[in-house]
């Protein structure tokens, strides 16, 4: 269904009284039913965070008919927003803020918030779809991998993991990767039975060998495994030949069907040899008790060994959309200097191998940054960067800017100019043939059939936008840090 179709239906069924729209949601107090939400930092002398959003469909901050001057999340008090995970078919979203490590959920459909969820310095943080599990790369010394388990009394656990920087967490909330700073390993977290903490209780000596931490230290309930087990040790204590090797791993992204993770080796671009996508099974990953099955791939020899694909123009960051993957990264270029590129994957099926594109220039950025990518109208595919002064463009007086727009069926690039700041948010409004972004601090809207923008008067705010998402959005997937 179109946003404007959802749009009339809505206004309908509320003149009959109804108050849900498309798909059962609630119809939020605004009656907007095309909302993009900005977080925004320092709005004020005394604030230093707001949720603000705007109608989408008019591209303005106040009703059409000017009886509401602006519309905001109520009750959120975090400072400095920097992220926010969207999750529009659960009609929530999850906060962070730097400026005071909160992590907030806000009711999309009450437009409103709470207090914070839970509260660290974090350099990577998610929570599961379904609420039950938050999962955050804290910065506090010693660094952690930091478990939340909400359906235990809200109980966290502190996982010691030295230079954690980023966490992943698939869709269905049963498996998360953890990853190093300048470290070619990585690390996934397991919940643990009864039984198990018992067998545990008795210190490292009593350990899986693959384990690198349980906790708590005398009754752990959780531990933390390296999925590459330096002796050749799976969780579950049975030798299984050679381990996995990974080059700079960031981040994973996962397949449709839940069945495996795509490790991105940064490679060059992270201090490494060689970017890459490396694909591994979840199902022995699987942190929920009980529910886990097999044993990670192993090389050369061993069960389910792994395949690496080779992705010459940098593996930062990934978007899966069905069998093609588009991977986005930094590639060292003669003169020292990174260059953006997009390179296009198309995953084996059956019998048939991996495919890779050549990569093709994009906007530069800082090396090893994560990127803003997602799907958009009009076969379009949109990427961010940050730091783009940065690379071989600018250094060589070409063409910059730190926003593309590519092409998915003509594979051509549009690499939207002048340049306006850093990229740090972007959210699709679909149906509607348009993006909002957050660049250099403001808001700003694209067109998808061309990439013109479109005029942004209305939807400026005071202070800083740091990101955008769209409240409405049909799928969950429309989320640019998830």
């Amino acid at each position: 269904m179109s946003a404007t179709g959802a749009l009339a239906i809505a206004v309908a069924l509320a003149g009959c009284g109804t108050t849900t729209y498309f798909a059962g949601r609630t119809l939020p107090p605004s009656g907007l039913l095309n909302r993009v939400l900005i977080a925004v930092q320092n709005p004020s002398a005394i604030t230093k965070g707001a949720l603000q959003f705007v109608d989408a469909n008019y591209d303005v901050r106040f009703s059409y008919d000017s009886k509401t001057g602006s519309y905001s999340i109520a009750g959120y008090s975090g400072a400095l927003p920097v992220s926010i995970q969207s999750m529009p078919e659960e009609q929530q979203g999850a906060v962070y803020g730097s400026g005071d490590g909160s992590f907030s959920l806000v009711s999309y459909a009450k437009e409103n918030g709470g207090g914070a969820t839970f509260t660290a310095f974090s350099s990577s943080i998610f929570i599961t779809r379904n609420q039950s599990y938050i999962f955050a790369a804290t910065q506090a010394s010693p660094r952690t991998l930091t478990v939340v388990d909400r359906t235990v009394s809200n109980t966290s656990i502190a996982l010691g993991l030295p230079g954690v920087y980023r966490v992943s967490v698939n869709p269905g909330g049963s498996v998360v990767l953890a990853f190093v700073q300048n470290s070619n390993y990585a690390y996934y977290p397991r919940k643990l039975s009864s039984t198990q903490t018992v067998a545990y209780s008795g210190g490292p000596s009593t350990w899986p060998k693959a384990a690198t931490d349980c906790e708590p230290f005398n009754a752990p309930t959780w531990c933390l495994f390296q999925a590459q087990s330096p002796d050749n040790i799976d969780a579950t204590g049975n030798y299984y030949g050679a381990p996995l090797t990974f080059d700079r791993p960031v981040k994973a992204i996962f397949s449709a069907d839940g069945g495996t993770a795509y490790v991105l080796n940064c490679g060059p671009e992270c201090g490494g040899t060689k970017s890459s996508v490396t694909p591994i099974p979840t199902a022995p990953l699987i942190f929920l008790t009980g529910q886990q099955s097999g044993r990670l791939p192993t090389t050369p020899t061993g069960q389910m060994v792994s395949s690496t694909i080779n992705v010459p123009g940098g593996a930062s960051n990934a978007l899966l959309d069905s069998s093609t993957m588009y991977v986005v990264g930094q590639e060292k270029m003669p003169d020292g200097l990174f260059g953006g590129h997009l390179t296009t994957v198309t995953l084996p099926t059956n019998m048939a191998p991996a495919s890779v594109s050549a990569a093709v220039s994009i906007s530069d950025g800082a090396t090893g940054a994560v990127s803003r990518m997602i799907l958009a109208d009009d076969n379009t595919l949109w990427i961010g960067m940050t730091k783009c002064t940065q690379g071989e463009r600018y250094n060589n007086g070409q063409a910059y800017g730190c926003l593309t727009m590519y092409n998915t069926s003509t594979n051509t690039v549009t690499l939207l100019e002048p340049y306006l700041g850093d990229l740090t948010g972007i959210a699709a409004v679909t149906g509607l043939h348009k993006i909002y972004v957050a660049q250099g601090g403001q808001v700003y809207i694209y067109n998808t059939t061309d990439g013109t923008s479109r005029d942004n008067q209305y939807v400026t705010v005071t202070g800083t936008a740091w990101d955008v998402a769209y409240m409405d959005g049909i799928t969950d997937d429309n989320n640019t840090v998830y």
